[in-house]
């Protein structure tokens, strides 16, 4: 295995002694000792010990040096395990970090597409606990992971260790100036990037990419310089800030964006491309220019919910099949007939309706219905709310869709979804 740790030549403050501390935390649960720790503080976890209870027999077993860091380190493989299947139980994560890791299936995806577009080494510019390193170590290239963050450096360290992956570089520089000297296509001797700007900062999402770490300046530079390169992106990006000749590209599972991404035009194939990933299959729509919103018209038989994917695309009237809008600001279709696409979630409507509580109850408490999904767009209203209120002893179930139709505020009534 080759794993190499160097710093670059600057000039840098010390490391926070909250870091200092981690880092030596880290290393010791590396240990055998470390390891045995561990293993205990695992058992204990399946076994649902209480915190309290955990931590006292771990300390008589294993002392009080290892027993806090272990016990933590175990509940956040034990989280961890949903996304990293068997390979949690090797891997060390931070609490923050588990939280930054994403999806390594979509890690895979990432890395395949760029080592396809003809890359061999690839810089992981933010690495974090190292979720990209991995999956381009496994793919193959040679992979410089770069982070100002000792606990960042030192967890990708440690978890590529961990799997045993070769051909890794663990570099402590600044992004933001390996950028500025990449050249010739090349960044931190790499022939390819993946960048993870910060998008939060003192707890809060920073809205505005000038203020990501690094900035969005950073990001319009690596693009430009490195061709062979892929930005992770916050999915609400104004679609402005796209550059020409780089492909935008929002992720869904599970009925949510999980990732937002722009590809350097060496990879770039498309204009935008919408993909949902759900149950081990990816489906995608793409389109190589603006195609346009679909036509607008009444309400029809059924109501279709576009994925979000879809929606935040801009690639919506592509999967229409004669499907309107409800309304010209609203993400909502209609038509006459049910969808198979998985791009759509398709509602009988029952009744549509001038939105007015008092009447919305009595329609419902006459149709006997007592429980309700309430889903939302183009209104204020809160849906956990609106639904208590719409609680009732009727034995009937529907979905209360709040919404506007040709500018009216209005609701929809519609039968729950066959399973």
């Amino acid at each position: 295995m080759t794993l190499r740790v160097r710093e670059a030549v600057r000039v840098d403050p010390r490391p926070d002694e909250q870091a200092v501390e981690t880092v030596r935390q880290l290393r010791a649960l590396a240990t055998p000792d470390g390891v045995r720790a561990l293993s205990r503080a695992a058992e204990l976890l399946a076994a649902r010990a209480d915190a309290v209870t955990a931590l006292s027999r771990l300390r008589a077993e294993v002392g009080a040096e290892l027993a806090g860091p272990a016990w933590g380190i175990a509940r956040q493989r034990d989280r961890a395990r949903a996304a990293f299947g068997d390979d949690a139980a090797r891997l060390l994560f931070t609490g923050d970090t588990l939280e930054q890791a994403g999806r390594p299936e979509l890690a895979d995806r990432r890395a395949a597409r760029l080592l396809a577009g003809g890359a061999a080494s690839v810089a992981d510019l933010g690495c974090a606990a190292g979720t990209d390193t991995m999956a381009l170590a496994r793919a193959g290239a040679r992979v410089v992971a770069v982070d100002r963050d000792p606990v960042a450096r030192e967890l990708t360290a440690l978890n590529v260790a961990a799997l045993g992956l070769s051909g890794v570089e663990v570099l402590d520089a600044d992004v933001v100036e390996l950028v500025a000297a990449a050249a010739g296509g090349r960044v931190a001797g790499c022939d390819a990037a993946v960048l993870d700007p910060a998008r939060r900062a003192g707890g809060r999402r920073q809205l505005d990419p000038d203020r990501w770490s690094p900035p969005w300046s950073t990001v319009r530079a690596l693009l430009d310089r490195v061709p062979l390169s892929v930005v992770k992106v916050a999915p609400g990006l104004d679609h402005d800030r796209v550059p020409d000749g780089i492909e935008a590209e929002w992720v869904s599972a599970g009925g949510s964006i999980v990732e937002a991404l722009l590809w350097g035009p060496a990879v770039a194939t498309t204009w935008r491309r919408a993909t949902l990933v759900r149950d081990g299959v990816v489906s995608e729509v793409s389109a190589d220019d603006d195609p346009g919103p679909a036509p607008v018209g009444p309400v029809r038989g059924w109501l279709h919910e576009p994925d979000p994917a879809l929606i935040r695309s801009g690639l919506m009237s592509l999967v229409a099949d004669g499907a309107t809008l409800v309304d010209p600001t609203i993400a909502y279709l209609t038509s006459d007939a049910p969808t198979s696409t998985p791009w759509l979630s398709s509602y009988r409507v029952a009744d549509v309706l001038p939105f007015n509580l008092k009447k919305l109850r009595a329609h419902l408490r006459a149709r006997d219905v007592g429980r309700v999904v309430v889903k939302k767009r183009g209104s204020p209203i809160e849906p956990e709310t609106l639904a208590r209120q719409l609680r009732g002893p009727g034995s009937g179930s529907a979905v209360v869709v709040v919404t506007r139709v040709a500018g009216a505020p209005t609701v929809l009534v519609c039968e729950p979804p066959t399973p």
